[in-house]
This record gives structure tokens, sequence and C-alpha cells, in this order.
């Protein structure tokens, strides 16, 4: 066991099998479900984890039948000629000293394809097809198929399986009255409503035997209008326990909730609270989820009673190696996830393969290998940025002699600023990571140091990096020298002070993210859960049926208005799994958005805008009597080094050119890791 974490690295006897630790790898998809021809990759995939110390894992979700898939034709676990695949799987894990349990997933009303079913024809506000109600006779052959999923799943040498009961899909959509409007024996009465849970597990037992895990993921919190109370949530508990599950997960929202569960801004381990409600009325192991990054706070939870087990997704994608780091007491060298959904989750929802902003090998095992080299180059970094440190990290990792070369006193780049902003206070653990990185690979670091193209050539490098990164853009309009205009770099790296009303040019996230600075003050709610409750109105308690209270808004310390160019809605551009709550934030703290605006000049009087309408039309103009503008207007590229570095190569170096000095994208940290650690792969 750990010294530091030892009730996180205890065992876990469940009787007839035994957790070597109380880390659970929580289901995810990632993509490399859906198709046959994948299931090497994502048998890699876990292994890795596997091997980097994990107890327990869970697959992505598996349909039990066609009318439950998630995408039409996807992942699904209903005929003996699916087993074989599933065994490359297992057999991977296996070897790799940990056990895994499938996840049996149907999507109900969420499903993404036309012939979707539900408990009834009630459409669901975020998939664009009506479902089929089910007839009594379909529910039973629904239950019935649920057991096949988990006979074959145990003929696939699974350890168990893990019946998705939350996050608002088919068996959610049974619970709770505002999607079940059945007459029969599955709705009314919520004794009738948690029949057909019941009727699964009992189901799933009787096909898969004893000596087989379920776990099932038990909504302790809806997070919307007219869903279950703790008091439900209780009764169901003791009769799951009955009925012959093995462990209770926590399960937290729907994903048509209005309040977020799993972005950056949520506080860590925001709702540890319900999970231990939840283990007090029942007798069987209890799992904690949802924004538990680090060793510290799991350990916290399962020391102070409040679960058994923690359960993580988007943290073991992160970093592979999460649990032997923890427990040979490395936790400082853990690449933390900082919740930012935008490799993962994100790539989800747009049909993509999931991977990790910070680790762009997630999910990619099998394509992006860190191969030890045999021919050590030396290697400069000019930059030190994500993309330079990503580089670096991974091209010294693989046995090259690294220097970076950094004009500031710290590395980090525009992470420095992002870090700054309410709610995504995680991205210091990138940085905190990072300068381990450099300590563990014994990286030559050169801080304040601006290196000329004429010392790199003549420092004799094999390989140079440039990664210097971008300059905010400044827009070329009457006024922009005036002493009310502040650009976004000099607003955060200065921490400067503004007045009472400001204007933000530019909606982009760089925009809404200068604006949320600009509506907070004092403690981040991310930093204070009850707070945080308060702003978004969550009953921890889940008192009121749903969970939902009436929201306590902090009110934002200044008038702000947010313009953009485009005449489309502000925001529509941000991430689809996090744009939502910027732009609920704004609507909480009043920030007055505009679009369609054209800036005419800057002057004492403030900023003088005209805004039109799609079409071109002139529809008003304005002057916002504002203390300071803040220039949000997008980046360009810092590549005259590498411009210079191009010309009269005589001493036949490689040059390369990486992040925002490449391409001046919108705070792209995700491509700019990305390209910078497949380059580091290949040097």
């Amino acid at each position: 066991m750990s010294q530091q974490y030892p009730n996180l690295f205890e065992p876990l006897d469940l009787g007839f099998t035994k957790l070597k630790n109380r880390i659970m790898m929580g289901s995810m998809h990632t993509g490399l479900e859906d198709r046959p021809w994948h299931f090497k990759q994502l048998a890699e995939y876990f292994a890795e984890r596997a091997r980097g110390g994990v107890g327990l894992m869970v697959t992505g979700g598996f349909s039990p039948n066609r009318r439950g898939e998630l995408l039409p034709l996807g992942s699904r676990l209903s005929s003996p000629l699916q087993v074989p695949m599933h065994k490359k799987v297992t057999k991977a894990v296996h070897e790799a000293d940990s056990k895994i349990c499938l996840q049996i997933l149907h999507a109900g009303r969420y499903g993404y394809t036309p012939y979707n079913v539900a408990p009834s024809a009630i459409k669901s506000p975020i998939t664009p097809f009506k479902p089929k109600e089910l007839s009594t006779k379909a529910v039973y052959k629904t239950i019935r198929q649920y057991g096949r999923s988990a006979k074959l799943a145990k003929q696939a040498n699974y350890d168990g399986v893990e019946i998705m009961g939350s996050e608002g899909y088919f068996i959610t959509q049974f619970l709770n009255e505002r999607t079940n409007q059945r007459d029969d024996e599955f709705g009314g009465s919520y004794e009738n409503r948690m029949r057909l849970p019941l009727e699964i597990v009992r189901e799933v037992r009787k096909q898969a035997g004893d000596d087989f895990i379920i776990i099932f993921r038990l909504s302790m919190l809806d997070l919307v209008e007219g869903a279950s109370n703790m008091e439900e949530v209780f009764i169901l508990a003791k009769e799951l326990e009955k009925a012959g599950v093995t462990i209770i997960n926590t399960g937290i929202g729907w994903h048509e909730a209005r309040v977020p569960t799993i972005v950056t801004s949520v506080p860590r381990a925001a709702f540890v609270d319900a999970t231990a409600k939840v283990k007090e009325v029942v007798s069987i192991p209890v799992i904690a989820s949802n924004r538990i990054n680090m060793p510290d706070t799991a350990e916290d939870i399962i020391s102070s009673g409040k679960a058994d087990m923690i359960s993580m997704a988007r943290p073991l994608l992160a970093d592979s190696e999460w649990a032997v780091k923890a427990k040979e007491g490395r936790a400082d060298e853990i690449n933390t996830c900082i919740a930012c959904n935008q490799a993962c989750l994100d790539h989800t929802f747009e049909a993509k393969r999931a991977s990790c902003l910070v680790n762009p090998r997630a999910c990619h095992e099998t394509e992006l290998l860190y191969t030890p080299t045999h021919n050590p180059k030396r290697v400069a970094i000019v930059g030190a940025g994500p993309a330079g440190l990503a580089c670096a990290t991974v091209a010294a990792k693989r046995g090259h002699r690294v220097t970076i070369f950094e004009g500031r006193d710290s590395i980090g780049g525009q992470f420095n600023y992002a870090s700054k902003i309410p709610g995504k206070e995680e991205f210091k653990e990138t940085l905190r990571y990072y300068n381990k990185m450099i300590q563990v690979h014994n990286i030559e670091l050169k801080l304040n140091t601006y290196v000329s193209a004429d010392e790199l050539k003549d420092a004799g490098f094999d390989e140079i990096v440039v990664s210097t990164g971008v300059e905010p853009r400044v827009p070329n309009m009457p006024g922009i020298d005036h002493e009310k205009v502040v650009s976004y770099q000099d607003l955060l790296e200065k921490e400067l002070k503004l007045g009472q009303k400001v204007a933000v040019m530019g909606a982009g996230g760089i925009g809404f993210d200068v604006s949320e600075y600009l509506t907070h003050e004092g403690v981040s709610p991310t930093l204070d859960k009850e707070a945080w409750f308060g702003e978004w109105g969550v009953d921890i308690n889940n008192t009121n049926h749903g969970g939902l209270k009436d929201k306590h808004i902090e009110p934002s310390p200044r008038q702000v208005y947010m313009l953009q160019r485009k005449t489309t809605s502000l925001g529509k551009g941000l991430n689809k799994t996090t744009g939502w709550v910027h732009r609920a934030v704004m609507k909480m703290k009043n920030v007055e958005m505009i679009a369609g605006v054209s800036y005419d000049k800057i002057d004492d009087e403030g900023l003088h805008i005209t805004i039109s309408n799609k079409d071109g039309d002139v529809m008003d103009t304005r002057v916002l009597d504002v203390d300071h503008v803040v220039i949000c207007a997008g980046q360009i590229s810092v590549n005259k080094l590498y411009k210079q570095l191009q010309g009269n190569n005589e001493h036949n170096f490689g040059l390369h050119l990486v992040g925002g000095a490449e391409f001046a994208g919108e705070l792209d940290a995700k491509r700019a890791i990305k390209l910078a650690s497949e380059l580091a792969a290949r040097l």
C-alpha cells in the first residue's frame, strides 16, 4: 500500500473477487468501441491504464440491442459473434493485472437515431429524433436483452458489467415522471417506475451468475425539474442491493440539465456529499465520481468514509500512470486532467475519436509512440508555452538532450493567463506538471533569455524548434492608442484594476474568459463549493425533486459589454460541452452581449459603435460610456526568429515551427500540444 494514500490503495474484497485498490477508471465513450477493427487500439488503451495501476476499469457504453444505440450502428453487445473482439480487450487488461467491466448503456430518447425508443414518446431537447414509446411486451424483451448482454460479457471474460442508470439515459427516463407517462406496471407510482432497473438487475444476475460484478450507476442528483429526490434515491439504492448489485456508482445530472457537472469550473469533488448520503443507507460499496482528479482529494473522500472507491475517467485519459505515480509518492508527476473537455467529450459529440488536450497519446497508444531514441540529439526549444513544453518533455523522455530558451521569468505562455480566469484554476496543474518534467528529464531551462538566431546557429544544435507563441492582434481604428484601451494580455499579466464600465472587443474564447474575469471578484466559486452551489442553484441534499433550488448570484462588480463583428449569437463557436456554461455565466452576470458591431472610434466619451444586421443594414449607433476597452481581437504569430533561422542554414540543423508561432488560432492549446508531441515523437 501507499504510505501517502493508504486508504486509496487498500484492497477491496467483494467476496468472490478482490480489487487491488480503490481506483476505478470510469466509463467514457472514446469512439474506438463502435467498429470491430478498432478493438486492437481499444485493448491497448485499456492495457496502458492497467499497467498504470488502476484496480478496475469500465468500458464505454454498449447497447443491449439495436434500439438502444447512441449512434447508428454504434457500440452494441447483443450477439455471440461479437465476443471474440471483446476478448482482445479483457485479455490485455488481465495480463496487466487489472479487472474490467463492460458498461451496458441503452440510450433511450438520447439515441441519435431515428429508431430510438423510450418509456414515453417525449422528445429529448438535445437530440433531433422523437422516440417511439415501448410497449409493455417490448419492455420485458429489453430486460431480457440486458441479461443477454451481461451473459455475453461474461463469455468475453469481463469481470462484470456496469448498468448505466443515470445521466438521463433509458433507465433514468423510466424512473422519473417528467419522461415516464406510462399507465402500465412500469409507470405511475415510484414503485412502478423503479420496476425496470430492479428487473434488469435481477435478469443480469440470473443470466450472468453469482461470481460476477454488477455495478449500478445510480443517479443521485438529477439536476432537472421534477426528477427524483433523495428519499426516492435511498429507496432505489436499498432495493438495488437486495436485487443483487455488487457496487453502486454515482451518477450526477442529466445531459439536458442547466447545471454543469464536469467542466473545469465545477469545484473538485463537488457532489461527493450526495454519494455519502447513499453510502449511509446501503451495506455494499459505493463509488464517488465527478471532478476528482488528484490523489489527495481521492484519499480524503475514502478516509472520511464518504465513499469506498473513486471513479475517474478523464484523469486517466490525461495520465495513464496516475495510479502508480500516486502509489509511489510521485503525485507531483501526474499530468492532471484540467476538465477542459476539448479533446474528449467535444470529440465524442462530434463523432470523432476521443483523446486528451494535455495527453494527445490518449486513445492513440498504438499510433503515437514515444519510443526511446537510438540517436540522441541536442534539441533547442525556443519558447516555453504549451507547445514548446510538450515538445521538450516528449523529446527528453525519448532520450534527446533538450534546452529550453524562454524570454520571460516563468514557463507556461498563454496558460499563465488562462489560469487566472475564475473557473480555470486547474490550468495551474499543467504548469506544475511541466515544471516537474523539466526536473525529471534533466531539461536545461534558461529563463529570462531571448536567444538570437546567430546564438542558436553557433551553439551547434541538431534540431531547433521555434515555439515563440503569439501576441495580441491590435485592430487598426481611431483611438486604439487611447488611455482607456488595454490588451487582454496586459490585463491578466499585470492584474490591472479596471473601472466600473468595461467593453470587451471580441467574443471568442478569450473574450468570454476576460468577461468572466471582469465579472468575478474575490474568491472564485470554483474554490468555494457553497458559493458555486448558490450560483447554479444546486440543492446538494436533494430535498426538492431534481436537486434544484433558487439561484443566489453574486452580482458583477462592474457593467461589462461584450462585442463581436459577426451577426451570429455570441459564443456560437465555443466548444459544445463548455460553451453553454460560459454563455450562462454571462447571462447570470448581466453582461450585455452585442453582435454585428463595427468599431468606429475610441475617445474620452467611450467606445463608438455601429450595429448592423446580417444583411448589412445599420440598426443602431451607440456610444458605450466605458472606463476601459479590453482588446480581445485575436492573436498574431510571433515567428521572426524562425524566418531568421530559415536563411543561410550552413549548420544543417533541423528547423521546426510549432504552436501559436505556426498558427495563431484562438488559444488552440489542443492543436499546439498535439502537433508538438507528434514532432517530438519523430525527432
